[in-house]
């Protein structure tokens, strides 16, 4: 494990990367500006480190991270339609950029922008970190003070697990993410389109033109959403089907776990980087996963020298379905005042 100084924030203080690294070559390189994963060095089928996450070179660049780069998303992830919600009979308003718009990943005060508290941890079998805020009552809209850990963990295994935890002293909201952007041939190798992508799920959340969810879970079969069986992303991210077409591409959320929250997390999703032959497996305890193609992206100075444009990578954000706070048919990402909620995701690689 290996600590240094990244920058310096906004308030004046400094900033750090801290880089947790097993002994199969695999590392993890984060910051405390926002719980950021910056770097994810993995070997190839021939031994090769390969960084296979998109990001920035500077901890000024993770201060303004408006594409969510390795990104901690919380206290909710994805879309809330309207900005608003009900809980125990009040209603909440959240930020949204317009009248009648909607909030997404209850912006504009990201966790991903601010500085983080951390603390390290190493046992035989793995080197963690663990970053924690508090996030006073009223903090985005929400309500409730919450106290909040994001948990990384490298393990022999290669595997980087992602711990969840929230207690409020509010029944409040709780549906936390990691935005990774993945490339599995390398973050600087160009689009995701010939990565073969397999997905545990039968359905996908149907939504508006704004991509707020109408309430339908569609079948998966006989369309382009259909990743059962694994192809590549490229196959049909161009179709002319209507859910395509409202995303620019893959920005959906899959129904996976059977719709449910479970006891463990179990395997929803499957990724092939064509050229390195690097194989990620996602597991998750939610039920959904938002699949986002980095559709339109524009990033002309990423790390490294690199640039990153339509469909450079595709980010796997395991969560509870978008605009679930309106959709009492959905599971529910509310929480109990004084209940700890945990959740895990799991991101493994291998290679074929």
């Amino acid at each position: 494990m290996e600590i240094k100084k990244f920058g310096v924030y906004k308030t004046g203080e400094e900033t750090h990367l801290i880089t947790l690294t097993n002994k199969n070559g695999m590392k993890a390189v984060l910051t405390d500006v926002g719980g950021s994963l910056v770097d994810l060095i993995v070997p190839d089928k021939n031994g090769n480190p390969v960084d296979v996450v998109l990001g920035y070179d500077t901890s000024e660049e993770y201060e303004h991270n408006r594409n969510f780069f390795g990104a901690v998303i919380g206290r909710n992830g994805n879309r809330i339609g309207n900005a608003t919600f009900t809980l125990n009979g009040e209603t909440y308003k959240l930020w949204h950029p317009a009248v009648n718009a909607h909030n997404l990943h209850s912006g504009p005060d990201f966790f991903c922008t601010r500085l983080w508290n951390y603390e390290t941890e190493k046992t035989e079998d793995s080197e963690s970190v663990v970053f924690f805020i508090n996030s006073p009552e009223g903090d985005q809209g929400f309500p409730g003070a919450m106290d909040i850990e994001v948990t990384y963990t490298l393990t022999e295994d290669n595997e980087l697990m992602c711990d969840y935890y929230g207690l409020s002293d509010k029944d409040t909201v709780m549906n936390m993410t990691n935005h990774s952007f993945f490339n599995l041939n390398g973050h600087d190798s160009g689009d995701i389109r010939t990565h073969i992508m397999k997905l545990y799920a039968e359905q996908y959340t149907a939504t508006d033109a704004d991509l707020i969810p109408t309430g339908e879970l569609p079948s998966v079969e006989g369309t382009p959403m259909d990743f059962r069986e694994g192809k590549t992303i490229g196959q049909d991210i161009d179709s002319d089907f209507e859910a395509i077409r409202f995303g620019g591409g893959y920005d959906h959320n899959f129904v996976v776990n059977n719709n449910e929250v479970q006891e463990n997390a179990e395997l929803i999703a499957e990724c092939i980087g064509d050229k390195t032959g690097i194989k990620m497996e996602v597991y998750s305890d939610l039920p959904g996963v938002q699949i986002y193609t980095s559709n339109g992206m524009n990033q002309p100075k990423g790390k490294k020298g690199a640039s990153y444009g339509s469909n450079a990578a595709v980010c796997f954000e395991t969560q509870y379905m978008p605009d679930a706070v309106n959709h009492p048919e959905f599971p529910q990402p509310f929480i109990k005042a004084g209940r700890e909620s945990v959740s895990l995701t799991v991101f493994r690689f291998t290679t074929v």
